[in-house]
């Protein structure tokens, strides 16, 4: 058994609280963090608060037999939900935390932000528990109480309602971020005392030991498809520009008998000699000066023999140039006809149906793209047909030329 923390809508204090627990209850047992849907950040601070690797569980891009099969093993898991509990993609919110919830058959944390509210918190959390009667609403944690008397009035108003926790407000948990969530893990130089601050606060107001009968190891679970790797022996960029690679796509590799070496373009190291090479995302764009003037890198890439395959940020660093938020152009590696900045910003968000015909990549793909990047020039073959979680065809993504190919989109699965 294992439990999702989950919550009525963003910025409920999900991520902290998962946090907190993690760290708490790895004090005294093992156990892994996971997070729900397409997210490289939280999963860096699952894993240093409980020392444990931390799976993505992606209830849109994976099929059920999937993410049963990386739920097993044998340590518990705590899973972190995104956004509302039953917010997903469109049009029928399919991949919402909700949807984890009931293929795992694994009950649930509501966390409530009770900063502004008393006894209405009764009629929100019993809305929540009625709306789908496949799911198992086992209680609450409050967030942002406000008093001893705050406290109580809440308690009242839920009556039979299991609480698990009331966490007092603590303004200096708060978690700085930028444009695509929170600072990276690596970022905190005081990360391991944010962690221990968090698992303090949970021991002193969440209900340890009843959580704690409520985990155990997911049961084993049946043979799924992998996604196979595109060549023998490949070369993977890792660093905090580059941090964004999902761990379950780099273990199928590994599983099917591929090498996988790690190098640094920050610390301008060369890229290892390989069958191919991976750039995955990150934040190039806060880096883009030191990457253009680590010409071993650069020079490595222009050079090597190995097909080059780029997403998001990985994908920007194949171009000819990359503007950063400040304006300045800065000079990449010139693989690709890709001009992209980030003095013109916009999201673009969603999940993709991904086919590419030609390169290392070809197939289908279930992917995610996250970015504010502006393509300010783009020439060349395009590399994917894609469409939305709503099946509408958009324009075709990404580039491929010669050894060359990449795109926005981070893939998450094949389809």
């Amino acid at each position: 058994m294992s439990f999702v923390i989950a919550a009525p809508a963003s910025s409920s204090g999900k991520t902290t609280i998962t946090l907190g627990l993690l760290r708490a209850l790895s004090h005294d047992m093992a156990l892994r963090g996971a997070k729900s849907g397409p997210d490289y950040i939280d999963p860096r601070f699952h894993e240093a608060a409980c020392g444990q690797p931390c799976l993505n569980l992606d209830a849109w891009a994976m099929t059920p037999a999937r993410i049963k099969a990386l739920a097993a093993g044998p340590l518990p898991l705590i899973i972190e939900g995104a956004m509302g509990l039953f917010d997903g993609a469109p049009p029928d919110g399919k991949g919402a935390c909700a949807d984890l919830a009931r293929i795992l058959d694994i009950p649930i944390i509501l966390v409530i932000d009770a900063a502004k509210m008393a006894g209405s918190v009764a009629a929100l959390v019993k809305g929540f528990m009625t709306h789908d009667p496949r799911l198992r609403i086992a209680g609450v944690i409050l967030n942002n109480v406000g008093s001893a008397r705050h406290e109580a009035m809440l308690r009242r108003a839920l009556g039979e309602i299991s609480v698990y926790g009331a966490i007092p407000r603590t303004p200096d948990l708060n978690h700085p971020s930028r444009h695509l969530g929170l600072v990276q893990a690596q970022e905190r130089s005081d990360l391991d005392a944010y962690l221990e601050q968090a698992a303090t606060i949970m021991q002193q107001h969440v209900d340890l030991a009843s959580l704690r009968t409520m985990l155990a190891p997911m049961p084993a679970a049946g043979k799924t498809t992998r996604m196979m790797p595109p060549a023998q022996n490949i070369a993977v960029a890792q660093d905090a520009a580059f941090a964004f690679s999902y761990p379950h796509l780099l273990q199928d590799w590994r599983d099917a008998g591929a090498q996988i070496s790690l190098f640094s373009p920050l610390a301008n190291e060369p890229a290892p000699t390989a069958d191919f090479i991976y750039l995955p995302g990150g934040y190039p764009e806060l880096y883009a000066g030191q990457l253009a003037a680590n010409t071993i890198f650069l020079d490595s890439l222009r050079n090597s023999a190995a097909h080059i395959y780029g997403e998001c940020g990985g994908y920007m660093t194949q171009g000819e140039t990359l503007t950063d938020a400040d304006g300045t152009t800065h000079r990449m590696a010139g693989l690709l006809g890709l001009h992209t900045s980030f003095a013109q910003r916009k999201l673009h968000l969603g999940y993709r149906n991904l086919q590419a015909t030609t390169g290392p990549m070809q197939g289908r793909w279930t992917g995610h793209e996250f970015h504010y990047a502006t393509t300010l020039k783009a020439e060349g073959t395009p590399l994917f047909r894609a469409t939305d979680a709503e099946g509408t065809s958009l324009l075709p993504m990404g580039l491929i030329k010669d050894k060359a190919s990449g795109s926005f989109a981070h893939i998450i699965d094949q389809a």
